[in-house]
Parts: structure tokens; sequence; C-alpha cells
């Protein structure tokens, strides 16, 4: 499996999580809640970035569970 960053959104009345730029579907939910627990987990253990979608597809949410790019920190 790849291990871009992982993505929870809504379609066809469900809840899914993927990861980002891909097809593959590797969960899907009858409630949000459910599917953005499953998708933290994911992020966590591939310590990649979750996002969390909204209904319109938008981005509602993200969190870092790893190296986060943007931090100059390093």
């Amino acid at each position: 499996m790849p291990h871009g960053d992982i993505e929870t959104f809504h379609q066809d009345d469900r809840w899914h999580n993927r990861v980002e730029g891909t097809t593959e579907v590797f969960g899907s939910h009858d409630r949000k809640e459910d599917a953005v627990a499953e998708g933290r987990d994911r992020a966590r253990d591939l310590k990649v970035e979750h996002i969390i979608r909204n209904l319109d597809g938008t981005i509602g949410e993200r969190s870092t569970h790893g190296h986060d790019p943007r931090d100059i920190r390093g």
C-alpha cells in the first residue's frame, strides 16, 4: 500500500477511507465517527496526515501523525 495521506470522505451515502490519490477504499462506514476513527488509526500507523472531508468535499479537518513536511523546525 502506498504511504500517502489518509483521506476520510463521504460518497454514496457512506463514509469511506482511502490513501489520498488512489481509488481503493479500505473502509466504509454508516457513521462518520467510525470512519474518522479508522482513518486516524491508519494515519497513526503509517505516520502520515489524516484529512477529513466535509459532505461537500472540502477539507474540514486535518491532523498530522508523523513528520509534517510544512514544519520548518525540521
